[in-house]
């Protein structure tokens, strides 16, 4: 396929409703309240612009409105002042956390990624001023370089935040020859892509940058970038916010310029290899909300779907809490006759540290009203404590996270591995879920990035590239030497397993390497079995069998 020819709407159906529910999880994840007050205000909302509802004026009328502007009205970050005034409202950025719990359960320990070129032999060690020097294949050494980085590492953590926000992220492969001397790959919002699959395999993946003209924001100039297996295609429309408009020349914009040169008569740059250069992932499926949208249907679920009403809730809780606190502030009402008159025009003023007061001569019955009185309201401390804390246990469980994610129910002390694994099951399995799908997205573009990188750059690094996920929670050390001392005693481990069980993200190699190098340390050599002869009450398969003496057989 190709480039759309101009005209029609944009964003093309029905992708318009995914768009317009990421700009709400967008929202929520920013947690600033004009942004929240506009994804959920009755005018402006991304809602009622997709769907073509009527404007609603006032506060009453879309109390009384059904549908969606009636649901929207109902939240609290939708509902309306009757009175005009801007309301004092509190935000707690839970959704914030949820989306960086996600990232650090993921990358708070970096994956490692392993090249496998299809070699069974191992590399013949290299020994340097008496150390065994590992030997590293072209692309062993080029996915080191690259990808074993801290820079692609803090790249997935920064991308890992928004894809728990907004349900998914895309990855693309890029090249620079004047930035970088590798393929780079780039992060990009789900909400700037449009995906096209084949019975759950993508096809093919259209980005667009938007570049709005004039102080209206209506005319828009869209850059589209779409990947297909084997080429990058590139094209330049002229339009409004709701229409793609006219086909323009990659000349006349300074973002797309430099294509214009690079690009064939189809507007594509042939990639010169067969894989699609770009990927999706999803942060959680199914995604419910649309699984029966055939368009729609294969995008991930933001950690946010379904919850929002929760942290809707959680924001008005906090709200009235506050709002507790500043109507409990201590009040002094004191009668007219104390305060001092400040002159004509003036009013009067109350000295607080004023010691001495003339009386009046008033009837007992009046002395009440004119004593010094002291109003404190309540503060609902444990009521809003109370209902805050059960909001958060949903809204952690609908995530899908355990309480001691975020450091709640920690009963204190230096905990096990083994009890950090039982206080965080839930997001273990969480986590692992998700890991899966960053994989099922990671290993294949990753492996067409090693082949266009060794195309473009004459690597020669060949081979699959293989993500492998650290550990959650790291073994303590001194108990793990003490496992392995006692299997050691019982003679039931060998040197490959106690080193597998020291160094779990080592690879075969780096086994093989260090077993080797603790035989040669320790200079043991392999015990010669004896040898065994079969006696006359034997039947030839060893039973019976004693063994045979120095220079002879036995009898």
């Amino acid at each position: 396929m190709s480039l759309p020819a101009g005209g029609g709407p944009w964003p093309p159906p029905p992708h318009g409703t995914a768009l317009a529910m990421m700009g709400v999880w967008s929202a929520w994840l920013t947690g600033d309240p004009e942004e929240l007050s506009s994804a959920y205000g009755v005018l402006g909302s991304p809602y009622t612009d997709f769907f073509n509802l009527p404007d609603i004026h006032t506060g009453h009328q879309s109390q009384q409105a059904g549908g969606v502007v009636g649901t929207i009205a109902r939240f609290f970050w939708g509902r309306p002042s009757v009175t005009g005034r801007r309301r004092a409202r509190l935000h707690v950025p839970m959704a914030a956390d949820l989306a960086t719990a996600s990232a650090d359960l993921l990358f708070s320990e970096p994956p490692q990624f392993i090249v496998d070129d299809g070699e069974d032999d191992l590399p013949t060690p290299q020994v340097s001023q008496g150390k065994t020097v590992k030997v590293q294949t072209p692309a062993e050494k080029r996915v080191d370089d690259v990808l074993n980085d801290g820079g692609f590492h803090a790249d997935m953590v920064e991308a890992a935040e928004i894809v728990a926000g907004l349900g998914g992220g895309w990855l693309r492969l890029v090249w620079d020859m004047d930035v970088a001397d590798y393929v780079m790959i780039d992060s990009v919002n789900a909400d700037a892509a449009i995906g096209e699959w084949r019975w759950g395999v993508l096809r093919a993946v259209t980005f667009f940058t938007e570049y709005p003209q004039g102080s209206s924001d209506r005319e828009v100039i869209r850059h589209l970038e779409r990947h297909e297996p084997g080429r990058i295609l590139h094209g330049l429309y002229d339009g409004t916010d709701k229409t793609l408009g006219e086909v323009m020349a990659l000349e006349d914009h300074p973002s797309t310029a430099p294509y214009a040169t690079l690009v064939d008569a189809d507007g594509a740059i042939p990639t010169g290899v067969d894989g699609l250069t770009a990927a999706y992932i999803a942060n959680m499926r199914p995604q419910r909300r649309w699984r029966k949208v055939e368009q729609l249907a294969n995008l991930g679920r933001s950690d946010f779907d379904g919850i929002e009403p929760l942290m809707d809730a959680l924001d008005e809780t906090y709200t009235s809490w506050m709002r507790d606190v500043r109507l409990g502030k201590g009040r002094i009402l004191v009668p007219e006759f104390m305060l001092d008159n400040l002159g004509k025009g003036k009013g009067a003023a109350w000295d607080e540290d004023k010691e001495i007061y003339s009386a009046l001569a008033i009837a007992p019955t009046d002395a009440a009203q004119q004593a010094i009185t002291i109003q404190q309201f309540d503060i609902r401390v444990d009521q809003h404590k109370r209902t805050a804390a059960d909001l958060v246990d949903h809204i952690m469980r609908a995530a899908g996270y355990s309480p001691g994610t975020f450091g709640l129910n920690d009963e204190g002390g230096v905990a096990t591995a083994t009890e950090v694994n039982a206080r965080e099951r839930t997001s273990a399995r969480t986590r692992d879920k998700k890991c899966r799908y960053w994989s099922q997205a990671l290993e294949p573009l990753l492996d067409t990035w090693l082949q266009l990188d060794a195309l473009l750059f004459s690597t020669g690094a060949v081979g699959d590239v293989d993500v492998k996920w650290a550990d959650t929670s790291q073994p303590d050390m001194l108990s793990l030497s003490t496992t392995i001392e006692t299997l050691n005693r019982a003679v039931a481990v060998s040197y490959k397993t106690k080193v597998e069980m020291l160094h779990p993200d080592w690879d075969e190699k780096e086994i093989a390497e260090e077993v080797q190098a603790i035989i040669d340390q320790e200079g043991m050599l392999l015990p010669t079995l004896p040898t065994y002869a079969t006696g006359d009450g034997g039947n030839g398969n060893g039973s019976g069998a004693v063994p045979a003496p120095a220079g002879g057989t036995t009898s």
